[in-house]
């Protein structure tokens, strides 16, 4: 398959720095964009108590674009150097995408 995909990564932000060196480290990911989100589950057992309260966690989103084939790779070296971390990851058909100038 050689498909445009988005990868998205959730982590927990003590997860980020190493997260994000490890993405640009990586030669087969020309750029990405980050941004700090609030991530809601009815799965409590892993949420402080203030986490409770609040009704949220704080976590990093990350989106990179890559080829479907490349991001398959990407995945298994990020399982292999991120074990037990709890990073959550889907990836998504890019139908159409470019730069408008």
């Amino acid at each position: 398959m050689s498909e445009s995909c988005l990868m998205t990564l959730v982590s927990s932000p003590e997860v980020e720095e190493s997260l994000l060196d490890w993405l640009l480290g990586r030669v087969e990911v020309s750029g990405f964009s980050s941004h700090k989100i609030d991530g809601h589950s009815r799965d409590h057992m892993h949420l402080s108590l203030a986490e409770q309260v609040s009704g949220r966690r704080r976590q990093v989103m990350f989106h990179i674009q890559l080829n479907y084939a490349v991001a398959e790779t990407l995945l298994q070296e990020l399982k292999e150097s991120f074990p037990g971390m709890g990073v959550h990851y889907w990836l998504t058909p890019v139908m159409a995408a470019g730069r408008i100038e």
